[in-house]
């Protein structure tokens, strides 16, 4: 339980499950429904009937029960039910590579799906699951494994009793048991119903590959996805239909905390062709239509007055009418309070105030939007049996499943949450209050009776997007007498994204101090703390959480100490990590790969000038460092080239992670470049894309990728990329104007070279 809480700090795990086996199917149903046949191995579809095999199941620890992961069909391929959600990510082909190669079945004959949700896969340390935190391969890594090798030790026992010879003598191939000394071979769908009814074995028994004999894992092994999503035929949650469907259309408040006072045009609304009913939710309206097209147009034809909420939903937050963005940076920046520590040692406050020179910085972040390609949506369904279906968009179905059955008074196991690939994430997809749409459709649904799917357009989206949170940093430095730092204060106005979903307790929220706190740098007094300022709007996790503000204050602040004292920050840093080999090889292979350090400025070969820049972070249980190369063009920055090596540890597929690298590093260069989620009057200014930027293709530099392997415990590779990219620009933009950068966006300022 404590480990979990670490996982994420300030969440209990009972936010992410109901704590109860949920039996998700039948398995004659569903053999009839999908059309599988009798010899399938159908572990996938739930227990056989069996009560001693259902109760032996009942108390297998989570990440062990084979069937509920696996179906071996009679062609010997093979469904996996995935515990993490694919969203562009490639974890489907992770996951695949991982359970393929300790199954000896060739990842490419893997059909893979979401798993529903279900104590099962409650695959983070037994507690919970979420797809987030880039956690998917690291925290399973060894479930998965165990769990491939107990399903081929089922088909090995099964070939046994068919062959009438011991299980120590049969060995497999891909998909094939084998019998060396009689030269019989029976493929893996051939022994499906045999091995169905064979007891798992106990996970600490079975023996794992040497990974000197491996496949599969580690191998560039084709994501298994891209051939549907270029096909079209990938299902999304926008995408699914079932009979009797209608569509729900919404027209949010301008403003969170506006309700409906009267729909001035609602009966003529309401007699439109196609038009079903027009309702009244919290803090919008909604029109339901036989198309959704039909609902949109009605919906935006309403004409609605809103007044202030006196009875908001649990968990909102009235935006005031007055509010501004560009004022509440300004408020963070001048913001005092109680200070609570993150980190201390040493004694910074009382060095710097004896130093006789200090470096005093203020550092700003922007608010930002996920602006995930796909829009929220979900479809909910009631069915006779007093059973609810949804489908949504999600990174976390057990937390969905115990938060619809609070908000409709059904026992969780009456919930199925479908869990459809998702278009793009970042942390937008867990449990914010006023920021989904099941509400939405679960009451439409219920006033309807039929099935509804109400989906979000982009403008209803930016308008309850939660935001990564802004913060204000305020730092002071002293140096040695070699020019080093002696001391570092930072103290962070802010709220963390896990404070403002959870609740703000008396400890300080690490997801708003990681990246300044918890650094490997050698600094000899040091301090890292947080003051809490609650903000105005919603709150989200977003990718790469604190880390995607922090490092850029922390790193920036950093090359300011090292242009005080005289130093050059690769030195600087090499120095302060003098001690930290894993951390000095990383910089060595940046370097290496960027072809040798060159701050700058210099002059290239077309004539611009230009300079360097370096960052680095540690999210996620992994190790990153940038080099970015830029110039000053009209006065805004371009981005030439980025060099980033990254050091998870372990991999499990190079081109899934150079795949990770390059677009994380693309969402970091849009961040610290342009994007910024601006409100004034109350109300977000940007509505879409058309004012809301975001990296255009004609601005995306070459990514030039290093993997380094350390042998260390295997990290995260989804979010570790993005935190070094920012600062990296930041510092090559001062090394080229002379001039420290303290604030994101770039697109704010005005350069000269």
């Amino acid at each position: 339980m404590d480990m979990i809480k670490g996982l994420i700090p300030g969440v209990d795990p009972q936010d992410f499950t109901h704590g109860a086996p949920v039996n998700l199917s039948r398995r004659s149903v569903l053999r009839g429904a999908l059309g599988i046949g009798a010899g399938a191995m159908v572990l996938g579809f739930g227990l056989p009937s069996g009560t001693a095999r259902a109760q032996a199941a009942a108390t297998m620890a989570p990440g062990s029960n084979v069937p509920a992961f696996l179906e071996i069909r009679p062609d010997s391929t093979v469904r996996l039910l995935s515990p993490f959600v694919e969203g562009g990510q490639g974890i489907f082909t992770g996951m695949a590579q991982i359970i393929g190669e300790e199954l000896d079945a060739d990842p490419s004959s893997f059909i893979v799906e979401n798993a529903p949700a279900g104590a099962d896969y409650l695959v983070i340390g037994g507690q919970m699951r979420i797809t987030g935190g880039s956690m998917s391969v690291r925290m399973s890594y060894p479930l998965m494994r165990k769990l491939g090798a107990s399903a081929r030790a089922m088909l090995i026992t099964a070939a046994a009793d068919q062959l009438q010879v011991p299980a120590s003598e049969l060995t497999t191939e891909p998909g094939v048991v084998i019998h060396a000394g009689s030269n019989r071979r029976i493929a893996y769908g051939d022994l499906a119903t045999a091995a169905f009814d064979l007891p798992v074995p106990d996970p600490e028994t079975v023996a794992l590959r040497d990974p000197a004999t491996f496949r599969w894992i580690r191998q560039p092994v084709k994501r298994l996805d891209v051939y549907d999503k270029s096909t079209g035929r990938a299902e999304y949650s926008i995408d699914v239909t079932v009979d009797g469907m209608l569509h729900g259309a919404v027209q949010h408040a301008p403003r969170l905390g506006l309700m409906v006072e009267t729909i001035r045009n609602r009966d003529q609304v309401a007699a439109l062709p196609g038009v079903h009913a027009v309702e009244i939710l919290d803090g919008a309206v909604a029109v339901v239509a036989q198309r959704w097209w039909t609902a949109k147009r009605a919906v935006e034809a309403l004409e609605v007055d809103w007044v202030e909420g006196t009875d908001l939903p649990k968990g909102w937050r009235a935006l005031p009418a007055d509010f501004s963005s560009d004022a509440f940076a300004q408020e963070l920046a001048a913001a005092t309070g109680p200070e609570t520590e993150a980190e201390a040692h040493g004694d910074a406050p009382g060095v710097l105030d004896a130093a006789q020179t200090v470096i005093s910085a203020t550092y700003h972040s922007q608010y930002l939007h996920h602006a995930q390609l796909e829009p929220p949506s979900t479809l909910a369904r009631f069915n006779p049996d007093g059973t609810l279906d949804l489908w949504l968009p999600n990174q976390a179905p057990e937390q969905y499943q115990a938060a619809v059955a609070g908000l409709t008074g059904l026992e969780p196991a009456q919930i199925n949450i479908h869990s459809p690939i998702l278009g793009g994430f970042f942390g937008r997809h867990f449990l914010y209050p006023a920021a989904s749409a099941y509400p939405q459709a679960i009451e439409l649904a219920r006033r309807t009776g039929r099935p509804v799917k109400v989906i979000w357009t982009r403008e209803q989206e930016f308008l309850r997007d939660p935001m990564r949170p802004m913060a204000a940093v305020r730092f002071r430095g002293t140096l040695d007498d070699n020019g080093m730092p002696l001391a570092i204060e930072a103290v962070s106005a802010t709220e963390g994204p896990t404070e403002a979903v959870y609740g703000h307790g008396d400890s300080v929220d690490e997801t708003a101090v990681e990246g300044l706190s918890k650094k490997a740098y050698a600094i000899p007094n040091l301090r890292i703390a947080q003051v809490y300022v609650e903000n105005p709007v919603m709150l989200a996790y977003w990718r790469s959480v604190g880390n995607s503000m922090n490092d850029f204050f922390y790193e920036s602040f950093l090359d300011e100490l090292a242009n005080a004292g005289g130093q050059d920050p690769l030195a600087l840093r090499k120095h302060l990590l003098r001690d930290t080999p894993r951390l000095t090889k990383l910089l060595e292979a940046v370097v290496d790969l960027s072809g040798g350090w060159k701050r700058g400025p210099f002059t290239a070969e077309d004539g611009s000038m230009r300079a360097r820049g370096i960052g680095m972070a540690s999210p996620f249980g992994s190790e990153a460092a940038a080099i970015a190369e830029v110039s000053i063009e009209n006065g805004q920055v371009r981005v030439h080239d980025i060099w980033e090596v990254l050091d998870p540890g372990a991999i499990v597929n190079p081109m899934l992670v150079r795949q990770q690298i390059r677009g994380a590093a693309a969402l970091g260069l849009s961040q610290v470049l342009m994007e910024e989620a601006r409100w004034d009057k109350g109300e977000p200014v940007a509505r879409n894309y058309d004012m809301y930027s975001i990296l255009p293709p004609d601005q995306m530099p070459e990514i030039h990728v290093g993997i380094l392997e350390s042998g260390a415990p295997i990290g995260g590779v989804g979010e570790p990329p993005l935190p070094a990219v920012p600062p990296a620009v930041a510092n090559a933009v001062a090394a080229l104007t002379g001039k420290p950068v303290r604030r994101m966006p770039l697109s704010r300022l005005r350069f000269d070279s």
